[in-house]
């Protein structure tokens, strides 16, 4: 159970996770597709089986934070449901059909004097992932860890420990019908945040890659004191631009779904930017739209002269995640407008263009540089499993290695491997 660990002894428990966890890498590295499957499988099953210890737990998860005065976003992404455990179960089988990348061949040639060279993806080996209120993230990165071939150590919040247990619980039974080891996929055994330091330091080398899930405080922590490389988004500061070609129904659909489906994940919409060429013909319907979704409007002085109610945006609007049912709205000037907008406020996550202009259209995508761009979509498809990948651990902003949803792929590397027939180097 958890915070049986006393804080001083919290290094040393760290410590025997880490060591635990880079033995059961080297064993998972050679682990065969059909063992790493039917772990998976086992997973799912006893995810299922378990249905009302996992609901149970979410009850007092909820219970314990009732009277806290938190946002329903929070609250959205703490709550399981019958349905939710059903769709984590259904997510792990999802991830055991997907092709193993451990082993690939993503590249190969021929040298003039004979060596034969191959690019070959590997397990990046122990990763840690820090997360908080997403008791689904227990699942979804222990099943991607394993099926890339990597341990993995998960240190969840407080406010999920008990929901986040019981999924663990599920997952470890897993691994032993399976044959594999127990320590691949284990959970911090204490919410005390004496843990997440230990894990930042990399536990004596244990740890290769941190992926923090969670509120822009503990992102930018584990940013500033990692010392192991971070796959992270800060904030998802996501923009959509309406283009003076852009249909009218079409952008009205897409633009209360990106902004009202969930307002708490990081693919939500926060900024929306309208073409002055059509302020006369979009803006109000927009707007509208959106307000009879129940979303407040912070607009600029050009949106408040087509919608007095809306309230006046400050600069600090145009950076803000709201995370909620708000959103700021500017008037720019045409493509060249939201390029400038959004390369000014973007943190690098998601935006999305609403046009028929292929000209704009190439413009919007040449010249941002964020890790998702959209084109008349919804920013809320920045999503791992709505790209096909059965999943992600998370959306990377950064420009190494993993970016945009972090899958099974870009949880490996790659390691050369050369084929001689005895040659030497003059």
């Amino acid at each position: 159970m958890l915070d049986k660990v006393s804080t001083r002894d919290v290094d040393a428990v760290m410590a025997e996770i880490g060591r635990n966890a880079r033995i059961a890498a080297r064993q998972l590295a050679i682990a065969s597709t059909e063992a790493k499957n039917k772990a998976l499988h086992a997973m799912a099953d006893a995810i299922v089986a378990n249905t009302d210890k996992i609901l149970a737990a979410n009850a007092e998860d909820l219970r314990q934070v009732e009277g806290k005065g938190l946002l329903p976003s929070f609250l959205d992404r703490l709550t399981l449901t019958e349905k939710s455990v059903a769709g984590m179960a259904q997510a792990l089988r999802e991830i055991a059909d997907f092709k193993d990348p451990v082993g690939e061949v993503i590249a190969a040639w021929d040298r003039p004097n004979g060596l034969q060279i191959e690019r070959v993806r590997t397990p990046l080996g122990v990763i840690g992932v820090i997360y908080e209120s997403r008791p689904n993230v227990t699942a979804d990165a222990g099943a991607l860890c394993l099926k890339a071939g990597n341990a993995v150590i998960l240190r969840g919040g407080s406010d999920s420990a008990q929901s986040s247990q019981a999924i663990h619980d599920c997952l470890v039974t897993g691994l032993k019908t399976a044959g594999l080891s127990e320590y691949a996929i284990q959970i911090v055994p204490t919410t005390d945040r004496a843990a997440v330091g230990s894990m930042l330091s990399g536990l004596d080398g244990a740890i290769d890659v941190i992926v923090p899930r969670g509120g822009k405080s503990l992102v930018a922590r584990v940013q500033s004191e990692a010392r192991v490389p971070v796959f992270a988004h800060l904030e998802g500061l996501c923009h959509i631009y309406v283009d003076a070609s852009a249909d009218l129904e079409m952008a009205k659909k897409i633009i209360v779904n990106a902004k009202m489906r969930r307002t708490g994940v990081c693919g939500a919409a926060e900024t929306l930017l309208v073409d002055k060429a059509v302020v006369d013909t979009h803006l109000l319907p927009l707007l509208q739209a959106l307000k009879e979704a129940g979303c407040e409007i912070r607009g600029s002085a050009e949106v408040l002269l087509a919608c007095p109610t809306a309230a006046a945006a400050t600069e600090e609007d145009w950076r803000t995640e709201y995370l909620d049912a708000v959103i700021s709205v500017a008037v720019v000037d045409g493509i060249d407008g939201a390029i400038h907008h959004i390369n000014t406020y973007s943190s690098s996550h998601t935006e999305a263009v609403i046009a028929e202009d292929a000209a704009v259209v190439a413009r919007f995508f040449n010249e941002i540089d964020s890790a998702i761009l959209l084109h008349n979509a919804s920013t809320q498809f920045a999503d791992g499993g709505e790209f096909g990948m059965g999943g992600e651990i998370g959306i990377s902003t950064g420009k190494m290695h993993a970016r945009g949803p972090v899958g099974v792929e870009q949880l490996t590397s790659f390691k050369y491997r050369v084929h001689g027939t005895g040659q030497i180097r003059p």
